[in-house]
């Protein structure tokens, strides 16, 4: 059934996604002489889709399918909910991101897997900030590349940043959240399938699964963030048996359903690790197959990580073109030159602190990039004020993600949430600028 309603947009988002990763950006720009914008914008969107679509996105989307069909309401609202006690809610919020090593655009479908499931704006919200920007391997790089005091502001600010936030975004729109806990307070108890442990195995080892894929080499080849990033595949494929494992045992998954991507795995696996790609790839197909073809609650599973998908994707990549045609690469021009944005964010000016917070907003940087990215800025006579405004502010949004959080909740609540993260940055960093600069 699945197949017949939907496999003209499947046909679409995975052409899409190939003609973005096999992009002949060179060849199109010596054959057509394009502008270097719009050579900027195609190599941001093949660049996004061989690095980020199937390490980050995809693990994303299976577990953001997976809170909505195997994670009760009522334990989302217990935990997030607008009736949950607020020292909790805002605790488990604030925190996700020393777990979740995810940019901005990954941690999109798992905030609406739970704003959907009924978690409160607030706490919603300051997940979907803390999610990018409480990052303990960026913030432990921020402090070794661009100085301790950096480092520890940044990890104070972005903490404190997602509990405000939440907060503020909870006091702005207290009507409808007010009207929201009334609602839940009459939804009946759930039947329990299985223990909550058991879940939290299973999404263990989703987690493990997307922050082993995506672990950044450190600056320096020594330490114990540099061994994990040695055997970082070894760790993910290890999660990956153990997701199997789960699946078979607690999900009655079967066999077939089980052995149909570890064999996907093992016959792309030639050369791992020297080229994981290429087995990761063949697991996501294997497990997308051997779930979409289920009859029972895997297959819901497959059905709501593809709804994420289709709703999420384009939104993404049209915000990927847009803020390459814009902005450009890391050391590539767009329409706006990179000298403008250095020269504005100099000193500890309002100016300069709100010019940081805004440009941080609109650019797309991907997870630990934004530290290399401030180096420079900072050896072109970019301020400390500004550069910790830009640190808080642009991990946690994108022109991309932005466009994608205002189809899950609206525009007013898009741009009060933007707008609070840009004011805030702004005035931390003429703060810190003013005590550190």
């Amino acid at each position: 059934m699945f197949w017949k309603h939907e496999w003209k947009a499947l046909l679409l988002v995975t052409g899409g996604f190939l003609a973005s990763f096999y992009l002949p950006v060179d060849r199109l720009a010596a054959a057509l002489t394009l502008p270097g914008p719009v050579v900027e914008s195609l190599a941001l969107v093949r660049w996004y889709a061989r690095e980020h679509v199937l390490l980050c996105l995809v693990p994303a989307f299976f577990i953001a399918g997976a809170v909505g069909v195997f994670v009760s309401q009522a334990a989302v609202m217990k935990y997030l909910g607008a009736r949950a006690k607020k020292a909790l809610a805002y605790g488990v919020a604030s925190v996700s991101g020393t777990i979740l090593a995810v940019c901005s655009c990954t941690v999109l479908p798992l905030f609406a897997g739970i704003y959907q499931r009924g978690a409160g704006l607030g706490p919603a919200t300051a997940f979907l900030y803390s999610g990018p920007a409480i990052n303990v391997l960026a913030i432990i790089l921020t402090a070794r590349v661009l100085g301790f005091e950096l480092g520890v502001a940044r990890a104070v600010g972005a903490v404190g940043f997602s509990v405000v936030i939440g907060l503020l975004m909870h006091l702005l729109f207290r009507r409808e959240e007010r009207a929201k806990a009334e609602a839940q307070a009459n939804l009946p108890e759930p039947e329990v399938v299985r223990p909550l442990w058991q879940n939290a195995m299973f999404f263990a080892a989703m987690i493990a699964i997307l922050v082993f894929a995506n672990w950044g080499a450190p600056a320096a080849p020594t330490g114990t963030w540099y061994a994990i990033y040695s055997v970082k595949w070894y760790l993910t494929l290890l999660a990956a048996f153990l997701l199997g494992g789960v699946l078979l045992v607690w999900f009655q998954a079967g066999w077939r359903r089980v052995l149909m991507p570890g064999l996907a795995v093992a016959g792309a696996g030639f050369g791992f690790p020297a080229a994981p790609l290429v087995p990761f790839t063949a697991g996501v197909v294997g497990l997308s197959v051997a779930t979409a073809t289920d009859d029972g609650e895997l297959h819901e599973w497959f059905e709501a990580s593809w709804g994420f998908a289709k709703q999420i994707l384009p939104l993404l990549f049209l915000g990927v073109l847009a803020a390459g045609l814009l902005l450009g690469r890391p050391g590539r021009e767009g329409i706006i030159p990179s000298t403008w944005i250095a020269a504005a964010v100099g000193g500890n000016s309002l100016f300069a602190n709100l010019f940081a917070s805004v440009a941080g907003a609109l650019m797309y940087f991907a997870t630990l990039t934004e530290v290399p990215i401030v180096q420079g800025l900072l050896g072109s006579g970019m301020g400390k004020g500004p550069a910790l405004a830009l640190l808080l502010a642009g991990p946690a949004l994108s022109l991309p993600n932005m466009l994608v959080i205002r189809s899950i909740m609206g525009t007013k609540k898009t741009l009060a949430f933007g707008g609070l993260v840009v004011l805030m940055a702004t005035m931390t960093g003429m703060l810190y600028g003013a005590v550190w600069g």
